[in-house]
């Protein structure tokens, strides 16, 4: 327990003082716990992550190296995206065609299926004019598989991305309910439901945040399935280092394993939902609130960490 000598004084505001949390930056409080408390940790200083990521490059300035953006993931776009795109579209080529099933509502079906991994609603589409392009091929006007005049004038100017995302997003629930009808629309739901719920990875969503111990608001976790998830399970280090791609968050546990290793982690994320689930501690209000202005007096001891720091 720190001793009340080392807290700072709530009613100093403007003095500026020593950080007693140094170095992992661990507060004292308390965490809420279901069923007993009705609100959440109350925490008096600021977050963590902003000093801890300052001690640490005190003393591993070579943590600032593993800075990037992370060109990797447009191979994998590439590699992996790219080609699963081309099956996908074949498939729905070969339904087109009604090659993929005896009757022509199947393969209609067929193609829907395939074109829930393509981010547009080009199966039905896709189907109707493209029979039109093996009868009237290269004629003008008539086959559809040359571009308009307004299709090629589309790609020069600039795009308002977030209105056609949501545009986009709309058309595709419109056609995907007018073609599927409701099943549709709640296999959607349901894998969004899944997805975010009780699927394995969503449990990072409560690791991340939600206090399993006292004084420590943000847990990493440390599992196999971080290889599949894109490393998404190294939250500390994410927040410490924001700057740093997914692919390199482990080099940092590795660099500056003395912080780390002894901070609070997970290693199951199936035994975080249960253990959410399962212990009456737990609940939607385990997690830390600040106000501002104790996040600006904690922010005011920035001075300090960092004269102390030179001082070492």
């Amino acid at each position: 327990m720190i001793p009340p000598s080392a807290r700072p004084f709530p009613e100093v505001e403007d003095e500026i003082q020593y950080d007693y949390r140094h170095p992992l930056y661990i507060g004292d409080w308390r965490k809420s716990i279901a069923y007993i408390d009705e609100d959440f940790a109350i925490d008096d200083l600021d977050e963590p992550h902003m000093k801890r990521r300052i001690t640490i490059l005190n003393h591993h300035p070579e943590i600032e190296q593993l800075y990037d953006w992370d060109w990797v993931m447009i191979i994998y776009s590439y590699v992996i995206g790219g080609a699963m795109t081309q099956i996908y579209f074949a498939i729905i080529h070969e339904a087109a065609h009604c090659l993929t099933a005896p009757t022509r509502c199947q393969n209609r079906m067929v193609g829907l299926l395939a074109n829930i991994a393509i981010p547009l609603p080009l199966a039905m589409s896709f189907r109707r004019y493209h029979l039109e392009h093996h009868v009237f091929q290269g004629v003008s006007g008539i086959d559809p598989d040359l571009p308009l005049k307004w299709e090629m004038n589309l790609i020069r100017g600039p795009q308002y991305w977030e209105y056609v995302n949501w545009i986009f997003t709309a058309i595709i629930n419109v056609l995907i309910y007018y073609f599927c009808g409701g099943r549709g629309i709640l296999y959607l739901f349901l894998s969004l439901w899944f997805g975010y719920s009780i699927h394995p990875a969503a449990a990072h969503f409560i690791q991340e945040h939600y206090t399993f111990d006292d004084g420590q608001e943000t847990y990493s976790y440390y599992g196999l399935l971080n290889k599949i998830f894109m490393n998404v399970g190294y939250h500390n280090e994410h927040h410490d280092f924001t700057r740093i791609p997914w692919s390199k968050l482990p080099e940092v546990r590795q660099i500056a394993s003395e912080y780390y290793d002894h901070l609070a982690y997970h290693t199951s994320w199936l035994m975080v939902h249960w253990n959410f689930v399962t212990q009456k501690q737990f609940g939607p209000q385990s997690r830390v609130r600040r106000s501002i202005q104790d996040h600006r007096k904690g922010r005011k001891m920035l001075g300090v960490l960092k004269k102390s720091l030179n001082e070492e």
